[in-house]
């Protein structure tokens, strides 16, 4: 037990005569891998894919971010989208506490939670810190039609 998180991209696709070529070949490709066309609504014929790219094992201070800043406080489980502005600002907190620890009680504080793990500003914490970063650099370069959702458990 423990918390979890998990950043997912999904992209969007269709079949419907409204969107361009590359949509509606993604949405056959699901279509064809799935093999669940016929439980799709003809009316409005549409798909999602979605993977998962990053994943982060009781890294509270990223937690009680996305909390606070997409979730409006609401700790509960619930999956919500984010922005790619909001992955950046996540970013440049991470890289500030990077450079200055003397700022992270500031910019990312610990959370305590069932389960939450350690609230000390140790190695564990920088660790979560560099990777977050490193993984929002390389998710910023996803083509923008890729959304991004979060999500965790405990």
């Amino acid at each position: 037990m423990g918390l979890d998180q998990y950043l997912h991209a999904k992209k969007f696709a269709s079949n419907s005569a409204w969107v361009d070529e590359e949509s509606r070949k993604l949405f056959s490709s699901i279509m064809e891998i799935t093999n669940v066309s016929h439980f799709v609504d003809a009316d409005f014929p549409t798909a999602s894919i979605g993977v998962k790219v990053a994943y982060w094992r009781k890294a509270n201070a990223i937690h009680s971010w996305f909390v606070k800043n997409c979730q409006n406080g609401e700790d509960d489980c619930q999956t919500v989208y984010v922005g790619r502005e909001q992955l950046e600002e996540l970013r440049d907190e991470c890289r500030k506490v990077l450079a200055d620890p003397s700022l992270a009680s500031e910019l990312l504080p610990t959370a305590e939670g069932f389960f939450f793990g350690g609230t000390d500003y140790d190695e564990w914490y920088m660790d979560s810190l560099r990777y977050t970063a490193l993984t929002i650099d390389k998710l910023l370069t996803m083509p923008d039609e890729w959304d991004f959702e979060y999500s965790s458990s405990w």
